[in-house]
């Protein structure tokens, strides 16, 4: 979104002159490089809201009138709009209207893994006067790899906290931040796969609801929201949206062809979850088209399906200019007022961009475009900001209106940023169980590479100024005061070889460490990977380093996507190997503490890591299944037949887990409410099951889990189901639940998971539709596996039960009657 501009004037310069978008030309890179050097500095000490108590004008307004249900106050607003005043309000940065008393309004504002601001470009969160700087988390595809829902609520909170504390201090324009990014991560050289939780749906699905819950002020559980939002988020990029840049194809203009069968299985499941269970109040649509459509004009998906089919009750707006470029780039409508009217039409709300405030009036004029169309949209703009209590006067008088600025990282959400960072850094190699290492031994290290001392790369995309950033060079510094530093590489694309002078400083060390890996100009936005392998010569300086240490060495990688190390993954000198993710500002001093057995890794990789040859296939095939007579090997854990580097879910942990399935209440499930002619065929739609047999239907799985090593830990438990019979493009197996558990040494415990068949069991025929196969399945965790059948007869089990109650209720009757009758008569004799 941020370089959406500066790409798109690099390829159509003429077409795109405007001051707003020259200037990324030369900012966009710095956004995320140079943060603190790019906050506004006009200064402010009041947020901005409408309704002032004190203003005897507001007390007139309906709109202003607390006690008035939120509909009722937005029809009274917008009834007192004019046309042009009602067209200003239809982008993100909104028009104020002195003569209601309505400040201007910024919708567009960031908080992926900590709240961030998008220079010189919207205005919705600045740096510049009390607050400086935000909590940074991890990114979020580290985050994911804790697989711990919880926690991911927590960071979400804490995140809507911070926001708060800004807009409070007065530097906030907006209290709507377009964040989760909830898209699959399909291809692992896609450049913003690190702002996701990864491949999985049901892991993506679970981190949005959690995340949304958190970050708008609901509780973990959910329901608890009512009609105040702490601020509001906003699921991205809707749908099918994972290519950003590659061999020149981009998203303005790409058409991704996606099978309603993936559709439904994989890419749609995560924004459904969003909008039902995490009750998000804002949807962003995506560039891209999906099978020639243009998602925000797509009417079907943004009107037919979330709103209608998903009960979403919120505002959609667009990606940055993506109403622009259905007539600029794509070519889909004749004229400028056609794109208006298409997106308008569709249900979408708002353009983050120019297009609607220039062309709605003649769209208006000519016909193509009606007010009733405006004021729906308006409708949904202005409840969002009224459940944000920016109509309800004074913010200092309102729920939310106690947090300060003191709450803003604050030492509860650097420990969170520090919690996140350990329970999501993933151990892939330790032969010789060679770390931890062992602090009374080790004197003197020698840290070598790009990545060991680089606040920015910690951070990844999406940041704002962090607190205060610890590197893995500064965290190992904690631990050892002899270090010897080299980067190794003058960048981290390595382009020039220091590897000669590197080697200078291992000799002599207990032990050397590697940070290595990729940063933001080789994975982000606008920009996708084109190979899988280490940039430019890191490859060769981590083997030489390796070969020349006294002992094994131990190899950090920081990346958001996957990286092919097979030649790490097999060379003897290199002992142990750790992925960090991009850690966040505590990644540092997490890391060093895994290291040195300070904590016990448990993360657990969210997406497949593949080898290079993966790169033969195009980025653009959206298809999840294979097709073995092509060579095409599928994507994703759940259908990719090919070599992997490291699978889904792996982890390594300093202590060694045992698991055992505990007897299920029932090994058969009957889903047999109904005949259907798809019985006969071995399967049922889920839709045709209807909601009180798929409740029926649910079961619990308990799991017992034992520690049966010498350090305490926590790790992901991870549940998975396969079918006894693959094919039919059903999944090879699929991710069904998950939970943490944290254990002593020798301790054990028992976890609860719920298998829902209806959910867990089903997939995608090639109309969309979701069904159940009939016959066995297979649940694992571990190497343990626990078997369970779908049957679609009668549960003869209890028919038989209650087959054998008919005769004890016939006898009882029998004698009742009989006891009625002879008293009758023997009233009759007397």
């Amino acid at each position: 979104m941020i370089v959406g501009y500066m790409l798109r004037i690099n390829q159509n310069p003429m077409r795109h002159l405007s001051t707003r978008k020259m200037k990324l030309l030369n900012l966009s890179l710095l956004i995320h490089l140079c943060p603190l050097l790019l906050v506004s500095t006009q200064p402010t000490d009041q947020p901005p809201f409408s309704c002032d108590s004190t203003d005897p004008l507001t007390k007139s307004y309906k709109f202003c009138k607390t006690t008035l249900p939120i509909n009722r106050r937005v029809e009274d607003l917008v009834s007192r709009l004019t046309l042009d005043e009602k067209i200003s309000q239809l982008v993100n940065t909104a028009a104020a209207i002195p003569r209601l008393g309505i400040p201007g309004y910024e919708w567009w504002s960031e908080a992926l893994h900590g709240v961030a601001f998008v220079a010189n470009i919207s205005q919705g969160i600045r740096f510049n006067g009390t607050i400086r700087s935000a909590t940074s988390f991890p990114q979020v595809i580290l985050t994911a790899a804790s697989f711990d829902p919880y926690l991911w609520y927590r960071i979400g909170q804490a995140i809507g906290i911070e926001a708060r504390g800004v807009y409070n201090a007065g530097q906030a324009r907006g209290m709507t931040f377009w964040t989760p990014n909830i898209n699959i991560f399909r291809d692992p050289r896609w450049g913003r796969g690190q702002e996701t939780p990864g491949e999985d749906p049901l892991v993506t699905g679970k981190y949005a609801v959690s995340f949304v819950r958190g970050i708008q002020g609901d509780s973990f559980e959910g329901g608890k929201l009512g009609e105040s939002l702490q601020v509001s988020a906003c699921c991205k990029h809707f749908t099918a949206y994972d290519l950003d840049n590659w061999k020149g194809i981009n998203r303005f203009v790409f058409d991704a062809n996606v099978t309603l069968q993936d559709l439904a299985d994989t890419y749609q499941p995560p924004f459904q979850s969003c909008i039902e269970k995490g009750k998000a109040s804002g949807v962003m649509c995506a560039y891209n088209r999906i099978n020639g459509v243009p998602n925000c004009a797509d009417y079907n998906l943004l009107s037919k399906t979330a709103r209608g089919q998903w009960g979403f009750n919120g505002y959609i707006t667009s990606d940055c200019d993506a109403v622009s470029i259905i007539y600029d780039e794509q070519g889909y409508v004749k004229e400028p007022e056609d794109a208006v009217a298409d997106v308008l039409t569709a249900g979408m709300d708002l353009d983050c961009g120019e297009y609607l405030k220039n062309y709605t009036g003649s769209a208006i004029e000519k016909k193509k475009v009606a007010v009733s169309d405006i004021d729906r949209a308006l409708h949904n703009l202005f409840s969002i900001r009224m459940r944000l209590g920016l109509f309800n006067g004074n913010p200092a008088k309102q729920p939310f209106g106690n947090i300060g600025s003191d709450q803003v990282c604050s030492q509860e959400h650097l420990n969170l940023a520090l919690e996140a960072a350990r329970n999501g850094i993933v151990l892939l190699k330790n032969d010789n169980r060679l770390l931890p290492l062992a602090k009374t031994e080790i004197t003197s290290l020698a840290v070598i590479g790009p990545n060991a001392n680089s606040s920015e790369t910690l951070v990844g995309n999406y940041a704002g100024p962090p607190c205060n950033p610890v590197t893995p060079l500064l965290g190992l510094q904690s631990y050892v005061k002899n270090i010897n530093y080299h980067p190794g590489c003058s960048t981290v694309n390595c382009s020039s070889d220091l590897t000669d002078e590197a080697m200078k400083i291992v000799k002599g060390t207990d032990q050397v460490v590697l940070v290595m890996g990729l940063d933001q100009t080789q994975e982000r936005e606008a920009h996708d990977r084109v190979d899988l392998v280490l940039p430019g010569h890191q490859q060769k300086l981590v083997t030489r380093i390796a070969s020349a240490a006294n002992k094994p060495v131990i190899l950090v990688l920081l990346c958001g996507g996957p990286v092919d190390i097979t030649f790490a993954k097999n060379d003897q000198n290199i002992g142990s190997i750790i992925w960090a993710g991009y850690p966040g500002e505590a990644g540092g001093r997490a890391l060093a503490e895994i290291i040195f057995g300070d904590h016990n890794p448990g993360g657990r990789l969210p997406i497949t890591w593949y080898p290079q040859n993966l790169t033969k296939i195009p980025m653009t095939d959206m298809r999840m299944r294979p097709e073995p007579s092509s060579g095409y090997p599928g994507r994703t854990y759940r259908f990719y037949q090919g070599l992997k580097v490291f699978e889904f879910g792996y982890g390594l942990s300093y202590t060694n887990y045992s698991y055992e399935f505990l007897p299920l209440t029932k090994d058969k499930v009957y889903l047999n409410n109904q005949s259907s002619d798809k019985i006969a065929l071995g399967y049922k739609s889920v839709s045709e099951m209807g909601t009180e047999l798929c409740e029926k239907s649910k079961l619990p799985v308990t799991v017992r889990v034992q520690n049966n090593g010498e350090m305490d830990g926590k790790h992901a438990v991870l549940l998975f189901v396969r079918q006894a019979e693959t094919g039919n493009e059903r999944p090879i197996k699929q991710l069904v639940g998950f939970n943490n558990v944290d254990l002593k040494a020798g301790e054990k415990a028992e976890i609860k998971l719920e298998l829902s068949p209806c959910e867990h069991l089903s997939s995608a025929e090639g109309d969309g539709q979701m069904v159940v196969d009939e016959g066995s399945y297979f649940l694992s965790i571990g190497d343990k596996e626990s078997e369970i059948t779908v049957v679609f007869s009668e549960d003869t089990s209890d028919a038989a039960t209650s087959k054998l109650m008919i005769l004890p209720r016939i006898l009882i009757f029998f004698y009742i009657y009989s006891f009625i009758h002879s008293y009758a008569y023997c009233s009759e004799m007397n």
